[in-house]
């Protein structure tokens, strides 16, 4: 009898544990989507990406509301999304896209957050753009319920580094970040310096106030997961400003 009520309980606590695994994977939200001609949800977003395509993310970036957002530390982070529970709006299948978040979907108090105030505290939202929403849902629905869960970001090609700033100020954009696709930590090098430690200047733009010209840089990335990645000479010693250069993916 103590076996057999062993079993039991080993069954109970495993059948626990996998609906509680279940329940932590997948999150329930909403979604809604904006028109755009390019296809993708914004040109520009709250993230600091600049223009979404040449960033690599388009018709796959999305605004996302405050519980979401968080300040804007999950920039660059993957989210699957998949329409549910809806046999009107949800395609059949339940098929699901996977969408950075670029940008920052505002609350509206003056409406209510069962209809138009989507992106109200505490509320979980998704803004897509309409390629990506037509991908989950059928497009003649105003919001959807879904399920969304954090992913890794499967990038093509390295991370990209996009210069700005003028002689007394140096700033890089990171982009196209694989793995948590959240850069928590960046230092720079020159040929003439030692690793500088960057500080964030706003989401994904790091600035530096060391005069960096006319040196090749080489730039150290850390993410959310504590992983670094090293990439050597990445800009070379003519680098300019505005000017966008790859290095290696995580």
């Amino acid at each position: 009898m103590g076996a057999l009520k062993a079993i039991i309980l080993y069954l109970i606590i495993h059948q626990t544990w996998k609906i509680t695994a279940d329940d932590e994977e997948w999150k329930s939200a909403t979604a809604t989507y904006v028109k755009e001609t390019s296809g993708s949800i914004i040109v520009e977003g709250a993230c600091g990406y600049g223009d979404l395509h040449r960033a690599t993310y388009g018709k796959y970036s999305a605004g996302v509301s405050s519980m979401l957002f968080n300040r804007g530390s999950t920039c660059g982070s993957c989210f699957e999304v998949r329409c549910v529970d809806h046999i009107l709006w949800c395609l059949q299948g339940s098929p699901s896209v996977i969408l950075t978040a670029t940008d920052f979907c505002p609350p509206n108090y003056g409406l209510s957050s069962d209809y138009g105030g989507w992106c109200n505290f505490p509320k979980e939202h998704f803004e897509m753009s309409e390629a990506a929403f037509a991908e989950i849902a059928e497009k003649k629905a105003d919001v959807v319920p879904v399920q969304h869960r954090r992913v890794k970001c499967d990038r093509r090609g390295g991370l990209r580094f996009t210069m700005s700033g003028n002689f007394h100020f140096y700033q890089v954009l990171i982009s196209n970040v694989g793995l948590d696709g959240e850069v928590i930590a960046v230092k720079v090098k020159g040929s003439r310096t030692a690793w500088i430690p960057m500080a964030r200047n706003w989401r994904q733009n790091w600035q530096s106030n060391i005069n960096l010209i006319g040196q090749p840089l080489s730039f150290e990335v850390t993410t959310s997961s504590r992983k670094t990645l090293a990439s050597y000479n990445v800009a070379p010693a003519n680098w300019q400003y505005g000017q966008i250069f790859e290095g290696k993916q995580f």
